[in-house]
C-alpha cells in the first residue's frame, strides 16, 4: 500500500529533479568570497602596513607602543629599539619592534 504511494509521488508533474553538486556547492564559495573580501583581506593589508612602518622606523621617531608607552627612538637593533621615555635622558626602556603599534606626530 505504501509503495503505491511512493511511487505515484515520484510520476507526479512538478517534483524537483536531484541538483548537481557543483550547484550545491555555489552557497559555500559564495559565502567563502564575502569572507575573503570582507575580513580575511583587509586583515592582511593592515598587518602588510604594520610591517612596512617597522621596517622603516629610524632614530628620533616618535613612536607609541602597544603597552601605550611613548618615546622617541635612541637607537634601532636587529629585533629591538631602545626608547628614551620622559624629560630625563637616562630614563631608558628597550622594546621589540613587534611591539611598536605606530607613529606619533608632534
Amino acid at each position: 500500500m505504501f509503495e503505491s504511494i511512493a511511487y505515484a509521488a515520484d510520476s507526479m508533474p512538478g517534483t524537483q529533479a536531484a541538483v548537481s553538486p557543483l550547484v550545491s556547492m555555489v552557497p559555500f564559495v559564495l559565502i567563502f568570497g564575502i569572507f575573503y573580501f570582507l575580513m580575511i583581506r583587509p586583515s592582511q593589508k593592515k598587518q602588510q602596513e604594520a610591517q612596512k612602518m617597522v621596517s622603516e622606523l629610524k632614530k628620533g621617531d616618535r613612536v607609541v607602543t602597544i603597552g601605550g608607552v611613548i618615546g622617541v627612538i635612541t637607537s634601532l637593533q636587529n629585533d629591538y629599539v631602545v626608547l628614551k621615555v620622559g624629560e630625563n635622558e637616562n630614563t631608558k626602556i628597550e622594546i621589540l619592534k613587534s611591539a611598536v603599534s605606530g607613529l606619533r606626530q608632534e
